[in-house]
């Protein structure tokens, strides 16, 4: 028996800009970054006396989430200040192992470097595809 399929034309990708790329690459490697944080301030008990050391695990855990959350979004400027807001509870977090301002300051500069950068390369891209430069 031959089956019949409707077929369907083939989906295409909505375009993406540099930033919301280099952005959402960014957010998917710090999230293992934050997951793993939030390992570490389990095992050393870095929590406040009267705190579960395993919230410390939760924690790393919802921010890894709320970081690959953020990657569908970061084609939107809020989406954009959402993982700015993110990289602030990162930096928050050397308040409980110092060594989480490294992370902070790389993944931060790294996020800035993504977000600002990429913008400007998407600007200049629209702006050549608004007036292509004249052929000879």
């Amino acid at each position: 028996m031959e089956r019949v399929s409707a077929e369907r034309p083939p989906r295409t990708r909505r375009p993406r800009g540099a930033a919301e790329s280099l952005a959402t690459i960014v957010l998917g490697f710090e999230s293992i970054i934050a997951f793993l944080a939030g390992l570490v301030i389990y095992g050393l008990k870095a929590l406040p006396a009267g705190i579960e050391p395993w919230w410390g695990v939760v924690a790393g855990a919802v921010l890894a989430v709320l970081m690959i959350a953020t990657t569908r979004v970061v084609r939107y400027p809020w989406g954009i200040a959402i993982g700015w807001v993110l990289q602030a509870v990162v930096a928050l977090g050397a308040f409980l192992v110092p060594a989480l301002a490294l992370v902070a300051l790389i993944f931060g500069g790294m996020y800035g470097y993504a977000t600002i950068k990429g913008a400007a390369l998407d600007r200049r891209n629209a702006r050549l595809a608004a007036d292509p430069p004249p052929e000879h």
